[in-house]
């Protein structure tokens, strides 16, 4: 769909038409009183709100946590509207992402996760069966939905447990055979680079002094920006690795501590995390009982949080840990060790709070797929 197919005019009011059902809010502000004004996301999550200036440009707003922070402008017939679908093949879960791309600008149309642990037995190397066959089984799940709603362009990738799998070609083609679809094996930088573009596309931070955290179950990602250039170490310590037999507190700070000291120097004034230990820290930090990605989004977790939670978490079996609101049952087992490299990654830093991401590698990659 193309953006000339989109009208609003000014008559006190804007009143959006379109050949689309995209177009679905009406926003009833004059363009200066709009950038200062709330904005109420309709149910649909497909709904994009365009105001258009004058007759060659279109005025689209870019939304963070409810209020309209800048605006992108397009010449008419210059940008596409685009229906993308991301699969993001993890080590702990496979999560799905459907979004409706206008340039930079991000609209979810559905978000899907399931808990499919692939990098079970990960200390031994190889992908395990039944790994593979609830992975194999979710990616077919969250395909079939991208093209029922209408994705134009579908993208899976895989991070940790598929980079470092001495099987991965047999899992890879499995996949092939089964669904058509070639996953893109991510290197460590390439899923930094991801993850640094989605978290910038959905949070009002400053990229010069802003440091991204993307905590996995296979991996640590630590992003920033350096000349203008995202600057970024992958290091292996996720979740799921981490929760293996061997490693303590201080086993995984000192695994982690050569990739902090490179931030040495930098001017980090703001720490963003993304990634589901991250987002489970947020939902129990606030006892979530049902979780709210309006209320993790943008949310600020202190490290005195943390750190109650971490002490929390030690004192409780893994029944009670289930039972705790804002923790998902299936991440029970390796929160603990999530938490611990959280902790680390802010005493290393030396800072005392971090800003919490929903947009994440999913964004990223709906933008670079979106193309």
């Amino acid at each position: 769909m193309w953006i000339s197919d989109l009208w609003a005019y000014i008559s006190g009011d804007f009143e959006p038409y379109s050949k689309s059902e995209c177009v679905l809010g009406i926003v009833r502000e004059l363009f200066e009183q709009a950038k200062r004004a709330s904005l109420t996301e309709p149910e649909d999550k497909r709904a994009h709100t365009i105001l258009r200036a004058n007759m060659s440009r279109v005025i689209c707003p870019k939304v963070s946590e409810g209020r309209i922070h800048s605006f992108y402008i397009f010449e008419r017939g210059q940008i596409q509207m685009v229906r993308v679908a991301a699969i993001d093949i993890g080590t702990n879960s496979t999560r799905l992402l459907v979004a409706d791309v206008l340039g930079e600008d991000v609209r979810t149309v559905e978000t899907k996760l399931i808990s499919t642990r692939l990098g079970e037995g990960i200390g031994g190397g190889l992908l395990l069966p039944g790994a593979v066959e609830r992975t194999l089984e979710a990616i077919g799940c969250f395909y079939d939905m991208s093209l029922r709603l209408g994705a134009e362009r579908v993208v899976a990738a895989a991070t940790s447990a598929v980079r470092d799998a001495a099987n991965r070609a047999s899992f890879l083609d499995l996949v092939k055979k089964k669904f058509g679809l070639a996953v893109w094996v991510l290197s460590g930088l390439e899923e930094a680079a991801l993850s640094y573009r989605g978290v910038l596309s959905g949070l009002p931070v400053e990229p010069q002094s802003t440091v991204v955290v993307d905590v996995g179950g296979g991996s640590t990602e630590l992003i920033w920006n350096e000349n203008g250039e995202p600057a970024c170490i992958s290091v292996n310590a996720g979740a799921v690795r981490m929760a293996g037999p061997g490693w303590s507190e201080p086993d995984i700070a000192d695994v982690l501590k050569p990739a902090l000291d490179m931030l040495r120097g930098f001017p980090v004034s703001c720490l963003a995390g993304v990634g589901g230990t991250v987002t489970t820290l947020a939902a129990v930090d606030q006892g979530l009982t049902v979780y709210n990605p309006m209320l993790v989004h943008g949310y600020c977790l202190t490290a005195g949080a943390v750190e109650r939670i971490f002490t929390m978490l030690k004192s409780l079996d893994i029944e009670e840990r289930k039972r705790l609101p804002g923790l998902q049952p299936e991440r029970a087992d390796i929160i603990i060790a999530g938490v611990a490299i959280v902790k680390a990654v802010l005493d290393g830093i030396g800072l005392d709070r971090l800003l919490v991401s929903e947009c994440d590698i999913l964004h990223g990659l709906v933008l670079e797929k979106s193309k």
